[in-house]
């Protein structure tokens, strides 16, 4: 059985896809750019502004889920410049300190609404 994590801490859909799905003790979390929740907009400032927010969105459908950023297992961080990998890194590091998840890492062309960054989660889940 599959169950439709939703919060309005985090950025509402902008497509036909749900911000998270719970099923067997797993949590999906779909790909989150750095919208600000409050405004629908893309977080103002640079590489590592929008991967804040990318994560606090992140950590909030995580949370909404009952677990945690220490309970993910595994991202994937999809940047459209491969020269901001290292800044990337130091903000990431801030969300992910000990015991970090698998990763990805790859440039891409384009996100969507010209976001620099996405990343997407898999996690445990108790509920």
């Amino acid at each position: 059985m599959k169950k439709i994590v939703a919060t309005d801490q985090a950025p509402q859909a902008i497509g036909p896809y749900s911000q998270a799905i719970q099923t067997g003790g797993m949590l999906y979390v779909s790909g989150q750019i750095p919208l600000v929740p409050a405004t629908g907009g893309l977080a103002a400032g640079g590489i590592e502004e929008q991967t804040a927010q990318v994560l606090k969105n992140l950590q909030v459908i995580i949370e909404a889920a009952g677990s945690s950023l220490a309970d993910v297992v595994k991202t994937t961080v999809y940047i459209t410049n491969m020269d901001d990998f290292a800044r990337v890194n130091a903000v990431y590091g801030k969300y992910f300190v000990q015991d970090c998840p698998a990763r990805v890492c790859v440039e891409v062309s384009k996100l969507p609404k010209g976001a620099l960054v996405e990343i997407d989660a898999v996690a445990v889940c108790a509920g």
